[in-house]
């Protein structure tokens, strides 16, 4: 019940006081750069890592890149930087 009413009023902060929504609610941000490049900000953790496949941790749900000849070229707590030839981001629901 308080977790409902929580993401009630993160829901009515941010359409009223136009705060960003990635940021009130938990949400991954994911920037591209074509396909060799992804950035992904807001992760809750590295769950799964090979040269073809990687599966992240988000707040409600996962997140699967796959690919080919994948590195890792900046790991953080929250943030992580991917390079490599990328076919595929999904989302997976919990």
């Amino acid at each position: 019940m308080a977790k409902k009413w929580g993401e009630r009023l993160r829901s009515w902060m941010t359409k009223n006081m136009e705060l960003p929504q990635d940021v009130m609610m938990d949400l991954p941000r994911i920037t591209m750069i074509g396909q060799i490049h992804i950035y992904i900000e807001n992760h809750r953790g590295l769950l799964g890592f090979s040269d073809k496949e990687v599966r992240l941790l988000l707040e409600h749900g996962q997140l699967l890149i796959k690919g080919n000849n994948f590195v890792i070229k900046t790991i953080m707590p929250e943030e992580i930087l991917l390079q490599g030839t990328i076919e595929h981001v999904l989302f997976v629901a919990e």
